[in-house]
């Protein structure tokens, strides 16, 4: 299952692929909380809600314990803004990259095929244009989030040998819907790929989330494209120093995509007595 593509006649995998970097998905935002509708309008809802909603009872008492301080509206916020702020950098950076990986790959004639089926430059291109990218000129970013910015980039330029997506929506027909940040190759495996930033190291019950996000986002690839990642990284910005970094195996991400289809199970058990 992992790292392999089921072809279909009418499509490869890299057409598949690029169909995600546009949401099939209409928001609704009518309710209590966003969702998501199809053209037959079956409802998808959020990755990160579902998370939310079926974390323990101890965790959901915390943040409504922490959600009551004077400053936490603050604080939220400022952690948003510094988390898009490096996204997106870490975002224009790998898209200019595979651009330019890309086009000097189609005049060399150098493009391979990965096992699943995804066209790739060599590593040394991909290498070559994320430094040509990362000693330019690159998007402003505020000073507060400077240092995630920069804790992302180092990770990526020093990692990352093949580029394949970035920011693309899944779905699923368990009904749960998201964005992951990126799909990439790190020496030759296939990583889905989640960024974070956070002041201080993430806890496990935390971690433990963002190891079933990832898997839930495999499984919405897998059921899209065909595609099952070989492997998942989660990269946690910190201010200064490296990132805090979680690899999941083939069997770990696996795992993580069978444990959120439960939490998913429940989530829509808990809907279903409040209707």
């Amino acid at each position: 299952m992992a790292g392999t593509y089921y072809n279909t006649p009418r499509m490869t995998a890299n057409t598949a692929l690029a169909a995600l970097s546009r949401s099939q998905l209409t928001q609704d935002n009518s309710g209590p909380f966003r969702v998501y509708r199809d053209t037959a309008g079956k409802v998808y809802h959020s990755i990160t809600h579902i998370l939310q909603e079926t974390s323990s009872e101890e965790s959901k008492q915390r943040l409504a314990n922490w959600s009551r301080r004077s400053d936490s509206a603050l604080v939220r916020e400022t952690a948003a803004k510094r988390g898009t702020a490096a996204h997106n950098q870490a975002e224009y950076i790998l898209k200019t990259a595979r651009r330019m990986a890309l086009h000097a790959a189609n005049n060399r004639g150098s493009l391979r095929t990965n096992p699943s089926g995804l066209e790739r430059p060599p590593k040394a291109l991909t290498t070559w244009a994320l430094k040509q990218v990362t000693t330019g000129a690159l998007p402003a970013v505020p000073f507060a989030a400077s240092g995630y910015a920069r804790c992302l980039r180092h990770w990526i330029v020093q990692n990352v040998t093949a580029i394949h997506a970035i920011e693309f929506c899944v779905h699923h027909p368990l009904g749960f819907a998201g964005t992951c940040d990126a799909l990439l190759e790190i020496d030759g495996k296939l990583y889905i790929t989640d960024w974070k930033t956070s002041e201080r190291e993430r806890s496990d019950e935390l971690l433990l989330n963002y190891k079933h996000q990832l898997g839930a986002y495999a499984s919405g690839l897998a059921h899209l494209t065909g595609i099952y990642p070989e492997a998942g990284a989660i990269v946690v910005a910190r201010r200064s120093g490296p990132p805090q970094l979680r690899y999941l195996t083939s069997e770990e991400l696996q795992a993580s995509s069978h444990l959120f289809s439960l939490r998913v199970r429940a989530y829509a058990r808990t809907l279903a007595k409040t209707a």
